[in-house]
């Protein structure tokens, strides 16, 4: 039995039968108007040369990093360098080609990966920089340093590319803060205290990943957060647009994309994650907050009493 305040979402297949039951299965190929905002249950490998063309505008891609992980029931094996290399070659030729002539992508990776998958990016892509961020969470080494970053690689297919940097800045606080003629300088004083919207860099510290006590969190053992994602899509994905996940998960950059006004399609093959995500999406249409980003801005750490206040 869970404590009555744990929210993770850990439903079994059976039990989760009626979610799953929503999610789609190709063997054929489809039309947009048929997978878009659907959950695809099945292998990416199969299901992407059966999606159409040309219709994301933003990938999102979350593979495995290469690592031993049982993904409940699902195991993936560590490889050596060249064969990670051509796994990883071998999912992004099937999912280029459905990405719009403008359109950005994002590949999450650890350090070790980070490696391999920025060589095969450079290749493919316009490489545009690599998000570090501080994943705050993980077990010390007796021998090495503790591993508490992990990478983003921002790519676009062309120089035409849609980039929002205004609805992804921070508001963090101001520690010391200057004036001119009187008047605060790039800040603002509120009755909480004294904010700046900074611009964005590609290094996150505010990132918090989820916990049994928050709505968002599953068992996944790699889950990204909704906030982490709704950078993303918003930095890169214009409102109405569409993104794809072909390693969809536990369903985070879908839900993103559903409570930010974007459209989704996502690819995953264990049934249990599936019926993770639907459940997700469905409580997204009753509660569309994203812990961290109030006010049309993301907040820094440790300032949750202000995002409560706006979230009322």
């Amino acid at each position: 039995m869970k404590a009555a305040r744990n929210k993770t979402i850990d439903l079994g297949v059976e039990e989760g039968r009626a979610y799953l039951d929503r999610c789609l299965r190709l063997d054929t190929p489809a039309a947009l108007g048929d997978v878009l905002d659907r959950t695809i249950c099945g292998d990416s490998f199969a299901l992407l040369p059966l999606l159409p063309r040309g219709f994301a505008d933003l990938l999102i891609v979350d593979p495995p990093y290469n690592l031993s992980k049982d993904f409940h029931g699902l195991r993936f094996a560590r490889m050596d360098d060249a064969a990670y290399a051509a796994y990883t070659a071998r999912w992004l030729d099937l999912a280029l080609p459905l990405l719009k002539p403008d359109g950005s992508v994002y590949v999450c990776c650890d350090w070790r990966s980070s490696l391999v998958i920025g060589r095969l990016l450079e290749d493919r892509l316009t490489v545009r920089s690599r998000i570090t961020w501080q994943r705050e969470k993980g077990r010390g080494a007796k021998k090495n340093w503790k591993n508490a970053m992990e990478d983003i690689w921002f790519a676009t297919a062309s120089d035409d590319y849609y980039f929002d940097a205004d609805a992804v800045k921070q508001r963090r606080r101001v520690i010391a803060p200057y004036r001119s003629d009187g008047e605060p300088k790039d800040w603002d004083e509120t009755a909480e205290g004294r904010f700046r919207d900074t611009a964005p860099s590609n290094f996150w510290d505010d990132i918090s990943v989820p916990y049994w006590s928050m709505p968002e969190n599953t068992a996944h053992p790699t889950q990204k957060p909704e906030k982490l994602l709704a950078k993303l899509i918003l930095a890169s994905c214009p409102p109405g647009g569409v993104v794809l996940d072909p390693f969809l998960g536990s369903g985070s950059s879908a839900v993103a994309a559903k409570k930010l006004g974007r459209h989704f399609v996502g690819v995953e093959q264990n049934e249990r994650y599936c019926v993770w995500c639907e459940k997700r999406l469905e409580l997204a249409g009753t509660d569309p907050r994203i812990q961290g980003y109030t006010d049309g801005v993301f907040w820094e750490r440790n300032t949750l009493a202000f995002q409560k206040r706006g979230n009322k």
